[in-house]
């Protein structure tokens, strides 16, 4: 049998009010009436109705979080930087996976919104029309992290994707490589298309040595990795050089460029697009931009506190700094 707030106060013998003011800290609580109410609640067993208690307040101190699959180390990185920041400002998270598929991204805003979170933080590939419309029907704050909402309507954390890319193919045209590949995300990704593979493409173009061909599209996955390394050593004049959009496929190019008998980063030159804790695990150590993860969720949690409590802020579109850091699978 459930243990109510109505027990709690007949075994104390004091009015419910007083029961609440004790669960809820009010410091206007005697204390000896507050120990004999804990007393009665711990020897209960009472647990405070988390629902009913939002339903007074018009907040859960819950917050939504919707990720396209926690077992990612990249999502994992960000969600453990919003969740601390949750704990600290002392909100719950529900966590869901929407496996990136648009309709249970949909499915799942409006289930997190029937449960009465007090905001949501969205993480998503590919970020549509649809997306934004559901985000400005929200009822609570929405922010993005580590995605990106081309319109800017939408509070987000990221870094300057296009800047990191063309930073990385620069670093490469500039230690002499002429054959630079792209392993990409899927081409919808927006982060993909509109910014790393833009700023590839441009970047090679203005010294006149891109070539559609070295551009692959993979799936996220280490699998897609080797496949694209694969579709490259088939090419007339293969790659030197090699930018991957992500550490699992970056693995997934090295260990078939070194099954097929190359040395890394002596015969090719691999940059990733991340940096997370799988580029250390790697042998050799993969070369990234290092984008701070951690930080990212962090501050997407702290804006999101601040847009739910209704303070002022500045510019809800937030750019992380970023860097390359260098490691064994470059040269230089």
């Amino acid at each position: 049998m459930n243990i109510t707030i109505y027990d709690v106060a007949r075994e104390a013998s004091v009015s419910m009010a007083t029961v609440s003011r004790v669960v809820n800290g009010n410091p206007n609580v005697k204390p000896a009436t507050r120990k004999k109410v804990n007393d009665v609640i711990e020897r209960l067993g009472y647990r405070p109705n988390a629902v009913a208690r939002g339903l007074a307040s018009k907040k859960t101190t819950t917050v939504g979080l919707i990720i396209p699959d926690i077992s990612n180390i990249f999502y994992a990185e960000l969600a453990r930087g919003i969740e601390d920041i949750a704990t600290m400002y002392k909100y719950n998270i529900i966590l869901s996976n929407s496996d990136q598929n648009e309709e249970k991204e949909m499915r799942l805003i409006q289930t997190m919104l029937g449960k009465q979170v007090d905001g949501l933080i969205f993480m998503g590939n590919h970020i549509n029309d649809e997306h934004v419309k559901e985000f400005e029907r929200s009822p609570v704050p929405v922010v993005l992290a580590g995605s990106v909402e081309k319109s800017g309507k939408t509070a987000s954390v990221n870094i300057d994707y296009k800047e990191a890319a063309r930073e990385v193919v620069q670093s490469l045209i500039d230690g002499g490589h002429k054959r630079i590949a792209y392993v990409a995300s899927p081409f919808q990704d927006v982060i993909n298309t509109e910014y790393a593979l833009a700023a590839y493409k441009e970047t090679l173009e203005e010294v006149g040595i891109y070539d559609e061909s070295l551009v692959v599209e993979g799936d996220y996955t280490y699998d897609s990795g080797i496949e694209a390394w694969e579709k490259l050593n088939e090419a007339g004049e293969k790659p030197t050089a090699i930018f991957v959009y992500n550490d699992e496929m970056a693995l997934g190019v090295v260990h078939g460029a070194q099954d097929a008998g190359l040395t890394v980063p002596d015969d090719l030159e691999v940059i990733s697009f991340d940096s997370t804790k799988l580029s250390l695990m790697a042998r050799p150590q993969l070369t990234g931009v290092a984008q701070p993860l951690y930080d990212i969720g962090a501050v997407a949690m702290r804006l999101l506190t601040k847009l739910m409590n209704k303070e002022e802020v500045e510019n809800p579109v937030v750019v992380l700094p970023h860097r390359i850091e260098k490691r064994g699978s470059t040269k230089a």
